[in-house]
């Protein structure tokens, strides 16, 4: 399955526990709470690049799955990681948050957990 296509979250289950458990200061907690942010993903093969537009906000994210990688953690550290790929989902380990992604049909579920805290985020494709 192509992940291609641009994404607007629809819900997100647990933010504000996760969202302090990594660090994520109280202020920019209140202002993303109720952003719907859109992702971006353009797929070539292993190649990815993803565009996160939340808010004001602009993260470009590169990678190829299987080759290590620099990404950045919602605080803002950037750390070298691997993104893994089986069948429709992408795996990452990033400063202790896991990340698995699954492309479901037109829907991305994204589940992260760090410290035993789990945060869920639904996508659906806009186009």
């Amino acid at each position: 399955m192509a992940f291609s296509g641009k994404y607007q979250l629809e819900s997100h289950e647990n933010f504000e526990p996760f969202m302090k458990a990594v660090g994520l200061p109280d202020d920019e907690i209140e202002k993303g709470k109720d952003i719907k942010s859109i992702s971006e993903i353009h797929q070539d093969g292993k190649d990815f690049k993803v565009t996160v537009t939340a808010g004001t906000k602009v993260v470009l994210y590169s990678f190829t799955v299987g080759e290590e990688c620099e990404l950045e953690t919602f605080t803002g550290e950037k750390a070298k990681t691997v993104v893994h790929m089986d069948g429709n989902k992408l795996m990452v380990c990033v400063k202790g948050i896991e990340s698995v992604t699954e492309l479901n049909g037109d829907t991305i579920i994204n589940i992260l957990t760090f410290d035993g805290i789990v945060y869920k985020r639904i996508s659906r494709r806009i186009s």
